[in-house]
């Protein structure tokens, strides 16, 4: 049998996802013909595929990690799911993110986008369907919304449980001793006498096998891996400086390149002086990609000083041109015309409102950068009408089928080598940065070419998180919330990016109010409508998506109507809570930040809860207020993902999410002055700095079990600005309503 023969057998198996309870496993037939021919790529000779998630050769197993591996550790999770099925040990284990393939779509990562809420038990099943549908109808392999882990989990058990049963079965055939007497143990069949053969001796004869239909998974307690902290595939490399990101490669007879694109986005390049730079030192050749130009030099460094010397003439953008306009276009979006949703509409907000004081506050947070460490780049080689492109991507099928659309390629001559990325924090899910470099490619064909952005490029040319406005009028009644009637208006994320990749997004953008419109609260007369700004700079996902930003324009305006009532503000939300995850939530960050006790003298605490991809997470934070300065001391984390896969590196995602959202709300914001982007660089986007990291205890639950397994990757950043912000009008009396806090007089950190 051919080694393609091999790998189309057995690349339509797929597993299966958890269904009302139980899991069907099987063997389905999408996109047969088209997944095989996919899969095929990066295999070498005398290596098998056993499912598309395991392929074995003479140097061992390889674990297929499809979803990109961002910083977040996913690709030791995923392995560590596969791994646990088939019985390989830890050190021998190795990992690669496989061909683009619709095999490895998401099927959990629409579910966010309903408008059904993560807390509804009657809905819950028709959001599964519609997004696992909906996943595979799109090819969508996309890593975002924190779905890696809940997506993976069956899946990926379930490839590896297989592939371990075909090695059993090989083992069986091949020896003669009957399959229930064989057993394995780190990469080998193990029979009665202890002879042990190893799985690439039995991989041929697996390859020959029927699939098996089911396959039972290994019971919790019986974990080898998951469940514990395990060491991360790549720590070595990432510890040494050895790990090859996209910005590592390097390739014989590569050059270098950069390019430089109208600062103000979206607007055309009129005419161009490359005459002076044509002739720097290095220089290979000057070409025009999309709205702007390439510079093609021998090496990158000559490139970017080559860049600075030609002379631009931009178009203007059709965006307003200040950051003040645009907020004003904001401001008048509050219109029936543009109103976009509804979902939560409780109780008579505007009886209730009638006949009460009514409190009024607006609140508005800012647009803002992904700024990943890493620069956008692209090593790019066309030749011979062959296509090889190396870059982190969030979103390797849509980035194929963009290249297939420029070069007219066949997608069998297209060939991704995706690699790990320096950050992303969303970024990656766009395409644009792989497109110049293309682009470079094809008018500078033969040789690879390594295209890589200025930080100031990255910085002024990103899809930032959009701005948003948010009103809120309440009222209070003996003591307790009564009334709450939020409106928030903001650019739609989904339109701007769904039509970025050729899609269209039907109905209404719960991205605009997620956070907000979807939290467990049963408030007597509770309201949260959605208004939809049209496009002013494109926008596109930023690390928690709508709740990011959402989550503080809820929970203050939550906090200022729980203060005006005289209530506790934990104590309150708890009685306001329905559902019962989230309560257990509340009262363990209770418990841990000794919230009924007083913080000590000059302290203060701030709460913040924000239900966002499923997973309920409660923030308290405690400041010390030192002259006129803020200090963050310290920050209390209680969350509910169902199953901890690996204790350390859910804690590392949770502090690395609670240091990069406060840093983003005590300083950052991305503005905008004659169409184009202010800030350039960090100096002027700064973070937190390492003297004002406070300290944070995470405690994650475990009472939904598998049933609302989920990942952490995004949901501990919505609650953090609030609850600073929260801790700050504790310790001060100051009332922020914008972010960044610095903004707001009064307010200053050490």
């Amino acid at each position: 049998m051919s080694r393609l023969g091999m790998v189309s057998r057995r690349a339509v198996l797929v597993g299966a996802g958890a269904v009302a309870g139980g899991l069907v496993v099987g063997v389905y037939f999408f996109e047969r013909f088209r997944v095989n021919a996919r899969l095929k790529d990066g295999l070498d000779k005398g290596q098998l595929m056993l499912t598309p998630y395991v392929r074995i050769g003479e140097d061992g197993v390889t674990i297929i990690t499809p979803r990109a591996d961002l910083g977040q550790g996913a690709y030791s999770v995923q392995a560590a799911l596969v791994a646990e099925e088939l019985d390989i040990a830890w050190s021998d284990i190795k990992v690669d993110p496989g061909a683009p393939s619709s095999v490895y779509y998401n099927g959990k990562v629409l579910k966010e986008g309903l408008p059904i809420a993560a807390t509804s038990v009657l809905l819950g099943p028709v959001a599964e369907a519609i997004s696992q549908a909906g996943g595979k109808f799109l090819s969508l392999q996309w890593t975002g919304g924190s779905s890696t882990v809940a997506d993976a989990y069956d899946r990926l058990r379930i490839a590896g449980a297989t592939a371990r049963e075909l090695l059993l079965r090989a083992a069986a055939k091949q020896t003669g001793i009957a399959r229930a007497d064989l057993k394995t143990r780190d990469g080998a069949v193990i029979a009665p006498n202890g002879r042990a053969l190893s799985y690439a001796s039995l991989a041929g004869i697996a390859a020959t096998l029927e699939v098996p239909a089911d396959v039972k998974l290994r019971e919790r307690k019986d974990w080898r891996y998951l469940g514990k902290s395990m060491p991360r595939l790549d720590m070595v490399a990432k510890c040494t400086g050895t790990a090859t990101f996209g910005i590592d490669i390097r390739l014989p007879g590569m050059v270098y390149a950069t390019v430089c694109t109208n600062p103000h986005l979206g607007g055309t390049l009129r005419s161009y002086d490359a005459s002076r730079a044509a002739k720097a030192r290095g220089v290979l050749k000057i070409v025009p990609v999309k709205g702007g130009v390439g510079i093609i030099a021998d090496n990158t460094w000559r490139a970017f000083q080559a860049a600075k010397l030609i002379g631009f003439d931009w178009g203007e953008a059709s965006y307003p041109a200040s950051s003040a306009a645009m907020f004003e276009e904001v401001r008048a979006s509050f219109i029936p015309e543009r109103r976009d949703s509804r979902c939560k509409d409780d109780g008579d907000v505007d009886a209730a409102l009638a006949g009460a004081k009514v409190i009024e506050a607006e609140y508005c947070v800012p647009y803002l950068a992904h700024a990943p460490l890493e620069p956008m780049n692209a090593v790019v080689q066309l030749k011979d009408g062959r296509l090889d492109i190396w870059t982190g991507t969030q979103a390797p099928v849509f980035l194929v089928k963009m290249a297939r659309k420029l070069t007219g390629l066949a997608a069998e001559d297209i060939h991704l080598h995706a690699l790990p990325s320096g950050g992303s924090f969303g970024r990656r899910l766009e395409n644009d940065y792989v497109r110049q470099g293309v682009e470079l490619a094809m008018a500078y064909q033969g040789r690879p070419i390594k295209m890589t952005w200025t930080r100031e490029e990255d910085m002024t040319h990103d899809f930032p998180r959009p701005l948003a406005v948010a009103r809120m009028r309440g009222a209070v009644k003996d003591g307790k919330l009564d009334a709450c009637d939020l409106a928030i208006a903001a650019p739609s994320v989904t339109s701007s990016q769904f039509g970025r990749l050729g899609l269209h997004m039907p109905g209404p953008d719960m991205a605009i109010v997620a956070g907000a419109w979807d939290q467990p609260f049963r408030i007597p007369n509770y309201r949260v409508t959605g208004y939809r700004v049209p496009e002013l700079v494109r926008v596109s996902s930023w690390r928690s998506v709508g709740a990011s930003g959402n989550a503080f324009l809820h929970e203050c305006c939550l906090d200022e109507l729980i203060q005006i009532a005289g209530a506790d503000p934990l104590h309150e939300r708890l009685r306001l809570c329905s559902h019962a995850p989230s309560r257990r939530v509340l009262d363990e960050v209770r418990r841990m930040s000794c919230w009924d006790s007083k913080p000590g003298p000059g302290r203060a605490r701030g709460l913040a809860f924000t239900l966002s991809f499923g997973v309920p997470v409660a923030e308290v934070i405690e400041v010390e207020k030192i002259n006129d300065a803020i200090r963050i001391a310290r920050v209390f984390v209680a969350a509910e993902v169902g199953v901890v896969l690996d204790p350390d590196n859910l804690k590392n995602q949770v502090e690395g999410a609670v240091v990069w959202a406060l840093g983003h709300a005590m300083n950052a914001e991305l503005t905008f002055a004659n169409g184009r982007a202010v800030q350039t660089n960090y100096h002027e986007y700064e973070g937190m700095r390492l003297y004002q990291a406070p300290e944070i205890e995470v405690v994650a639950l475990e009472t939904t079990g598998e049933t609302g397994i989920r990942g952490i990757g995004e949901p501990a950043v919505p609650p953090a600005a609030p609850a600073l912000a929260n801790a700050i009008f504790a310790a001060t009396g100051i009332r922020a309503r914008q972010l960044p806090l610095i903004k707001t007089e009064g307010i200053r950190f050490v």
